[in-house]
């Protein structure tokens, strides 16, 4: 990740995709708004091709998992859907998702991935998710709030689909404070 200069670092942010069944519409309002904000978008995924939306959307990572480091991005961005829930218990992604918060660098996850920031640590406030991932949220020792958005010290969850805009203004308003 040499390619990228000091001056674009702090205009890059890391997209996490599962590598089957990630929600196309979170992933394409998230990435459409970071661009239209000047934001360079870097998809980091543990699929050796293309990741495959739910509806068959393919989108190829720039980026393996095992090669993504904090330092080269402002933030970093989990996206949801169903796919995703295989990704729970995944050492390296929660790994990722710590560095990024012990630097002081936004994180955020959207419908059932904020059950990864809880199983990382990361989720010591109150938080939201996908209304049906819930109890995996409680279990994980985290209060639930039936929100939209829920953003505490950094790290910025949304709760479905149709929360994704509010979640990316949520997001990049973080971004801008760095």
């Amino acid at each position: 990740m040499s390619m990228i200069s000091q001056q674009h670092r702090n205009k890059s942010v890391l997209l996490f995709l599962p590598a089957q069944n990630f929600n196309e519409h979170e992933f394409l309002i998230v990435s459409n708004s970071l661009d239209s904000a000047n934001y360079k978008t870097f998809i980091v995924s543990d699929s050796s091709f293309l990741c495959v939306g739910s509806n068959g959307l393919k989108v190829k990572n720039d980026i393996q998992l095992y090669n993504a480091h904090e330092s080269n991005f402002a933030g970093f961005i989990i996206i949801g859907g169903s796919g995703t829930r295989n990704y729970w218990d995944n050492s390296s992604l929660q790994n990722i998702a710590k560095k990024f918060a012990l630097n002081k660098k936004p994180v955020g996850a959207l419908c059932c991935a904020p059950i990864i920031l809880a199983k990382a640590g990361l989720l010591t406030e109150p938080a939201t998710c996908f209304a049906d991932d819930r109890k995996a949220l409680e279990r994980e020792g985290v209060e639930f709030v039936n929100s939209p958005v829920v953003a505490n010290q950094k790290i910025v969850t949304g709760q479905d689909p149709a929360s994704s805009t509010e979640f990316v203004n949520r997001f990049i308003h973080e971004l801008s404070k760095l």
